[in-house]
């Protein structure tokens, strides 16, 4: 398009009243408020100018403006497609919930329910009651509590059991979580004084034993389920720890982080300590996630001696990190599965447990899709990650589908596939777009392949 046609266009772009009054364009906006239909327009009209102005030879049509609506109208927080083989993708939620948790977040969210009414006693009752005793039973503890993520139940129980006191923990295990949030600065925020021991790669009994004193309010032991320290390594562990908290009459608080509640097998995972042998080792309390391992909602659950727990719902923190109803029944459902034997149906451990030949066979099944409507693509053999600061040195092998690009390198298809609707978010490699299947059901299979086929029309 030469310059003279473009400024020609861009002159005939259409104010807004002119769009108002064509009638195609009116009906379409019809059942919409005017602020909105407004904003509609100009964003249609601006599409179009930075389309001229970018050099593409297509003027503004009224499919603009059908096109904008769509964009201003849809859901901004949707469905997501992930082919990256990332199970716990924090940037995609984390764990997907179990399908009776989803119907109990539903049937507590179309109207009231009883989040702190005791039914029996006609009296208020604890929001913590509908999970407790599964939590207790789950893990060994006397009692439990929920917050609202698990960097919250570290800043609720230093808060509650160290303000203004000392908290020795382990060099190595002064770790970093995501956004940024380091757990030094989480304990400066509680109140509670940092003691370091050890060094960052061995840390010894005789380290804690050494810095506990008068001021000592707690015994602290942070599990590295976000990284690993390898080679010439030293520390102590929980039962050894928990022996010498007992002797100098502290409490020791261990954060497990990820909280397995049951033992998690599958190919090229690494073992990880359940919540249950941390508390039958002599942990008095333990905080860890509910959409990790877990494979509940988001959460931070915190369990143990009945005497810290009450400790921390007294504390005026509990009630700002509390949780809501939603979350409430989303985790009182999940647990409910382990409860019954069922934890099968916990989709995150579902997927981590996926064999490889089950993946494969969905990988094929994607690239014949593609294949049918002429998109090349090969079945590669691939490693996932655990994701969300769980299992840092697990390599779960898996199947992804490589799709060949044209013309524009792999950074533009995806993008594309990401703008589609349903998003698909995979991975690039080797200048092609890796679809990953273990995170995709079969019928997602089927809707990432329509994905790809309109993501490369509009490419080309």
């Amino acid at each position: 398009m030469d310059e003279a046609t473009r400024m020609e266009r861009l002159r005939a772009l259409p104010s807004i009243d002119e769009l108002l009054a064509r009638p195609a364009v009116s009906s379409l906006l019809s059942d919409q408020p005017r602020p909105l239909q407004v904003r509609v327009l100009r964003e249609a009209v601006a599409s179009a100018r930075a389309r001229l102005l970018g050099g593409e030879d297509r003027a503004f049509a009224d499919a603009d403006v059908a096109e904008a609506l769509a964009r201003l109208t849809r859901p901004h927080l949707r469905k997501v497609l992930n082919a990256t083989g990332v199970v716990l993708h924090t940037n995609l939620g984390r764990a997907p919930l179990a399908e009776r948790a989803v119907e109990r977040i539903a049937a507590v969210a179309r109207g009231y329910c009883n989040l702190e009414l005791d039914l029996d006693e006609g009296e208020r009752g604890s929001r913590y009651v509908h999970v407790v005793d599964a939590l207790c039973a789950l893990t060994g503890a006397e009692a439990a509590l929920v917050v609202n993520n698990c960097a919250a139940a570290v800043l609720l129980a230093l808060s509650a059991l160290a303000q203004g006191r000392q908290a020795v923990v382990s060099r190595g295990e002064l770790v970093e979580i995501g956004g940024g949030f380091r757990v030094p600065d989480v304990m400066h925020q509680s109140g509670a004084t940092l003691v370091e021991v050890g060094t960052t790669n061995r840390t010894r009994l005789v380290d804690y034993a050494r810095a506990m004193g008068p001021e000592t309010g707690l015994l602290v032991k942070v599990h590295r389920s976000n990284f690993a320290v390898v080679g010439f390594t030293e520390e102590v562990g929980t039962r050894e720890l928990a022996g010498l908290a007992r002797e100098r009459g502290v409490p020791l608080y261990e954060d497990l982080g990820s909280g397995a509640l049951l033992p998690l097998h599958g190919e090229g995972l690494t073992a990880e300590p359940t919540v249950a042998s941390i508390i039958s080792a002599g942990a008095d309390l333990v905080s860890f996630s509910g959409d990790k391992l877990l494979g509940g909602p988001q959460a931070g659950v915190v369990v143990g001696k009945q005497e810290l727990i009450a400790r921390l719902e007294k504390h005026p923190l509990d009630r700002a990190l509390r949780v809501d109803k939603l979350t409430v029944a989303a985790l009182e459902a999940t647990l409910e599965l382990y409860r019954d034997g069922k934890d099968g149906e916990v989709p995150a451990r579902a997927l981590l447990a996926a064999k490889t030949q089950t993946l494969h066979a969905r990988a094929k099944v994607l690239a014949t899709s593609l294949e049918a409507v002429k998109v090349r693509s090969r079945v590669v053999q691939v490693t996932g990650r655990v994701g969300g600061g769980s299992m840092p040195l697990a390599e779960p092998p898996s199947w992804a589908v490589a799709v060949a690009v044209e013309g524009e390198g792999a950074a533009q298809l995806h993008d594309r596939l990401r703008a589609g609707d349903p998003p698909v978010v995979a991975r690039i490699a080797d200048d092609e777009v890796w679809l990953d299947v273990r995170c995709l059901s079969d019928a997602d299979v089927d809707a990432v392949a329509r994905c790809v086929v309109a993501a490369r029309e509009r490419t080309w």
